[in-house]
């Protein structure tokens, strides 16, 4: 669970390193950008997001709940039962 959690925390830090650097080597970029590319970027990293949840949507239901033991039901009394002469022990063969 320990290496689990590493790997997952290195990955994070790279992600936010690389943005980190590519906000600040930062470019004049002498082009018009349309408004609506902002939204449907927006839109796409909106939708990634989504089917990540959809996909690990077990794996994140398991960090929000306990994982409780259930223990046996015990039956609350056994009776011993003891067989007569005309009483049959499963075998419907002799049954009239």
């Amino acid at each position: 669970m320990k290496k689990r959690f590493l790997s997952l925390a290195s990955g994070v830090l790279t992600i936010v390193s690389c943005l980190c650097l590519a906000v600040a080597t930062e470019h004049r970029a002498y082009a018009y950008v349309d408004p609506g590319s902002g939204y449907m970027a927006l839109q796409a990293i909106a939708s990634v997001m989504a089917a990540a949840g959809y996909f690990l949507r077990t794996r994140i239901k398991a960090l929000f709940t306990r994982n409780t033991v259930k223990k046996p039901v015990k039956p609350a009394l056994v009776l011993p039962v003891t067989l007569g002469k005309n009483d049959s022990c499963g075998d419907s063969r002799n049954a009239a």
